[in-house]
């Protein structure tokens, strides 16, 4: 488990999402159907080079956050594509000795690191072949994370939403009979369209899983116009309770592109909520992503 930061600690400190919008972190990637036209040689071959580019950017990515004062860095989901293949499976074993200094590296550098997989990945869906593949999505994360040496903990978390709406029920029975690897890794994020704050927070509680409170689609869902509504505040105050250490708590922030409750994120962030100067950990979803954090910290000093 890694130390955790003093709860009394009141200046958040911000988290970059996935890729810079410079030139710093870019990640390869191959299409299935690509990949399915090479000779097996070639596929080898070519995830070889791929996923040795991808992990040299993953560590240069969290450099960029250490030399930038950031201390969250939300992987791609995509960074080693097609490792259920085959030969993706040699390739990434293959690997794993260059792999397993990353997690002391991330805690050298003081970046946490951790993961939203794709929107697709839902455990609650009707069709269980849909739920199957989902599983099998997050153990190939899973394992990924343990070859970078990353804890099995939410220190590490794996960024789920709620998946298919009005079936919470089984959505709790899912997650209890996942594999340590990834149960100890989920987190649960609402949405604005099928599971509310309020819904998560219930289905956390249940689960024992941690709570991601993000706050854009708690506006969007309940037609806020104002980040000054009660219901904020305890919302943070409850899902902090969620998490293994308070100090760990998650939040993700946005703005609303044209409006306060438009869904669309905003390219930069105009407003920072004051209940958030309290959260250890703000994770800043906004278009911007690094210019983001930078007009932030222009305009509030304090912020980290």
């Amino acid at each position: 488990m890694e130390p955790a930061i003093s709860a009394l600690e009141q200046q958040p400190r911000l988290g970059l999402v996935c890729i810079t919008t410079g030139p710093e972190v870019r990640y390869k990637t191959i299409t299935r159907a690509r990949f399915l036209t090479l000779s097996p040689p070639s596929q080898a071959s070519t995830l070889r080079e791929l996923y040795r580019e991808n992990l040299l950017r993953l560590f240069n990515a969290i450099a960029f956050c250490r030399n930038n004062g950031i201390g969250l860095y939300r992987a791609t989901s995509n960074l080693f594509p097609l490792n259920d293949e085959p030969a993706g499976i040699r390739e990434l074993e293959a690997l794993s000795p260059k792999m397993a200094s990353f997690g002391p590296t991330a805690k050298r550098f003081d970046v946490r690191v951790l993961l939203h997989p794709d929107q697709f990945v839902v455990l609650n869906s009707e069709t269980e072949s849909i739920n199957d593949q989902s599983v099998h999505i997050l153990e190939r994360h899973a394992h990924v994370f343990d070859l970078l040496g990353l804890p099995q903990t939410s220190w590490a978390a794996f960024i789920l939403h709620g998946g298919k709406g009005g079936r919470p029920a089984q959505l709790v029975a899912a997650i209890h009979e996942l594999p340590p690897s990834i149960r100890n890794r989920i987190v649960l994020e609402n949405d604005e369209y099928a599971y509310s704050a309020a819904e998560i927070l219930e289905i956390c509680q249940r689960t024992g899983v941690p709570m991601v409170f993000d706050l854009h689609h708690h506006v969007v869902k309940e037609g806020l116009g104002t980040y000054d509504h009660p219901s904020i505040t305890t919302l943070l105050s409850e899902a902090a309770k969620t998490w293994p250490d308070p100090a760990w708590q998650i939040v993700h922030l946005s703005n609303g592109a044209s409006a306060f409750a438009d869904p669309d994120h905003s390219e930069l962030i105009r407003d920072f909520p004051p209940a958030l100067w309290m959260t250890p950990w703000v994770e800043i979803e906004a278009k911007g992503k690094e210019k983001a954090i930078a007009g932030l910290r222009q305009k509030f000093p304090d912020l980290r």
